[in-house]
């Protein structure tokens, strides 16, 4: 809506995990060189943790985009599951057929798929994002596939990918022998200050924006103190911020914007930080302009998401 008013290609805070607007930070870096390593060199388990909103998914997608063509992949996302379910989900990301058939029957046929693929050349990555929630029981049977070896290698390399619950969870004495087959682990964390402004021009400059032309740097303040430097948060309020900007017909992002922003994400920012009592108030008929256009982007992006689901 607003991106042909700031002569964008295309909206460039969108939530979704576009593995094309990535930004590699250190942590994200040395995250993504360990997750190819451990892929590489067939290891048991490799997992990383972050929290909520600070890019793990997007950077799974571009690691599954970038992998060797002799590697292939299971990516669970759903991890509400039973262990059974669980195998069932590996083999339609598999494209392996499924029958009636108990769990023994598929760990069987799954340890021959494997050793096929291993005699082919090619190996097979497990890759669960949101592991966090993984009852312990499920966890302890996920284990157990890493147990489809050859004398010399590993069959499935599995990738853990969730919250900091995660760490905790695989800590406990139930999932001691987990911990154990674990070699290598990651954690990224927010953003530094430069690496948020850097974060906000890597994005516009993909959609042809400039952000020093953008936004002030009473914004930018603004902005790195409420998102608490969480790129989904980062996201959420760029976006909102251009929204009402387009609303406003203003091509820079003030502090006055940033407050409006701030009150409208209220629930979704739960920062420490507290607004000022002499934040600017945009006039009552300009915020009824943006609570429209805010209801219109919710019903247009609910309408995408059924066309999705059927």
């Amino acid at each position: 809506m607003y991106a042909d008013f700031y002569g964008f290609t295309e909206h460039p805070f969108n939530i979704a995990p576009d593995p094309r607007f990535l930004y590699l930070t250190p942590a994200h870096t040395e995250a993504l060189a360990a997750l190819n390593y451990g892929i590489r060199e067939k290891k048991s388990f490799v997992v990383l943790t972050g929290e909520v909103g600070t890019g793990k998914t997007t950077l799974l997608y571009h690691l599954i985009d970038n992998l060797a063509e002799n590697v292939r992949t299971a990516f669970i996302f759903h991890t509400h599951t039973t262990f059974k379910q669980l195998l069932k989900s590996i083999f339609l990301e598999l494209e392996l057929p499924l029958r009636d058939e108990d769990t023994v029957l598929l760990i069987s046929r799954l340890h021959h798929y494997l050793i096929e693929r291993a005699v082919a050349g090619e190996t097979v990555v497990l890759i669960i994002d949101e592991a966090q929630n993984l009852s312990t029981e499920v966890l302890e049977d996920i284990r157990l596939l890493s147990n489809l070896e050859t004398p010399s290698a590993k069959l499935l390399q599995i990738v853990l990918c969730g919250q900091p619950e995660l760490e905790a969870k695989i800590n406990t004495m139930g999932l001691r022998q987990l911990r154990q087959r674990i070699e290598i682990q990651r954690r990224i964390g927010p953003l530094s200050e430069l690496e948020c402004w850097d974060y906000v021009e890597h994005r516009l400059k993909i959609v042809g924006g400039n952000a020093g032309k953008l936004f002030t740097p009473g914004a930018m303040s603004l902005l790195w103190a409420h998102s608490r430097r969480i790129p989904r948060l980062i996201n959420m309020m760029c976006d909102n911020a251009l929204l009402i900007g387009y609303a406003t017909s203003r091509k820079k992002i003030d502090q006055t914007i940033m407050h409006e922003v701030i009150r409208g994400l209220d629930g979704a920012l739960s920062s420490s930080t507290s607004l000022a009592v002499s934040a600017p108030v945009l006039p009552s008929s300009t915020r009824e302009k943006i609570d429209t256009l805010r209801k219109l982007l919710s019903a247009v992006a609910a309408r995408r998401t059924g066309e999705v689901l059927r």
